[in-house]
């Protein structure tokens, strides 16, 4: 091993040594138990706070519903800014539009054209938006926000209304363009 490989061998040894001896706990307190002091034990309450995400087969959808008429005035007040009228211009991801551009030199991923399940939208909605304040929107108003989104992509018909079940039957476009990782 020439001198240089050496050196750097134990500076790379030095600093590992270094970062474990930095890491290591605090040593407690006199009379206090040991422990390393971060975060408590999260009560019952607050883990089904927690408890929000909904699987592609639609468990853990809440009750709850939405049409595409209220998701149109939502999408106005508080999407419309970032994703555009039509949910095909604006700051953020296109929403809409695509279907058939996946097989081209230039395919357009939105909902429409590219997610498999329709629940992973109302899941997205729940937990990521509006970006300037996740989570504040009711379930009636994410079941709202998702059916006037499937509606702009043409999945659904302008008079349609969302629930758990509904939003679980729906068939996406893309749904078999996804392979299994595991059989």
């Amino acid at each position: 091993m020439s001198m240089f490989n050496t050196i750097a061998v134990l500076a790379v040894a030095g600093a590992a040594a270094v970062a474990l001896v930095a890491c290591a706990p605090a040593a407690p307190r006199q009379g206090a138990a040991p422990r390393l002091g971060l975060g408590q034990t999260p009560g019952a309450d607050q883990i089904r706070g927690w408890d929000i995400d909904v699987r592609a087969d639609g468990a853990g959808l809440p009750p709850g519903s939405g049409s595409v008429a209220r998701g149109r005035a939502i999408y106005e007040a508080r999407c419309l800014s970032c994703h555009g009228a039509n949910g095909d211009k604006g700051i953020a991801p296109r929403l809409a539009g695509g279907q058939g551009t996946l097989a081209s030199k230039a395919p357009v991923l939105t909902v429409g054209s590219y997610w498999p399940y329709a629940t992973t939208l109302y899941d997205y909605i729940h937990r990521a938006m509006p970006l300037d304040s996740p989570q504040s929107l009711t379930p009636d108003e994410v079941y709202a926000v998702t059916a006037y989104t499937l509606h702009l992509n043409g999945i659904l018909k302008a008079d349609a209304v969302l629930d758990a079940v509904s939003l679980a039957a729906i068939r996406m476009p893309n749904r078999d363009g996804f392979k299994p990782v595991m059989k």
